[in-house]
């Protein structure tokens, strides 16, 4: 059974900083990304990374957020400063074979 749990997420002021964590459980090494999904939107791609770290980024976060792993612990990260209120959504955290995070809210406000 593969269990995606995301931690970090919360409110911050714009220009702030948040660290969001996805512990993945009963798989391996795996390429895993995070999506976000804002009220109203489709949910979208933020940055994924494959089994060798390799990242990928979505132009809007590019320069702002940074996405890692650690694959002894089977966990990923993700780094986000300059925070606007556009980034404000659930951030979920996935897993190749289709495997989803319960998700993280991200609140962006003044």
């Amino acid at each position: 059974q593969v269990q995606l749990v995301e931690s970090g997420g919360g409110l911050v002021q714009p220009g702030g900083s948040l660290r969001l964590s996805c512990v993945a459980s009963g798989t391996g090494v795996v390429a895993m990304g995070w999506y976000r999904q804002a009220p109203g939107k489709e949910r979208e791609l933020v940055a994924d990374i494959t089994s060798g770290g390799w990242p990928n980024y979505a132009d809007s976060v590019k320069g702002r957020f940074t996405i890692s792993r650690d694959n002894a612990i089977n966990t990923v990260f993700l780094q986000m400063n300059s925070l606007k209120p556009e980034d404000t959504a659930v951030y979920y955290c996935h897993a190749r074979g289709g495997f989803w995070g319960q998700g993280t809210q991200v609140t962006v406000s003044s």
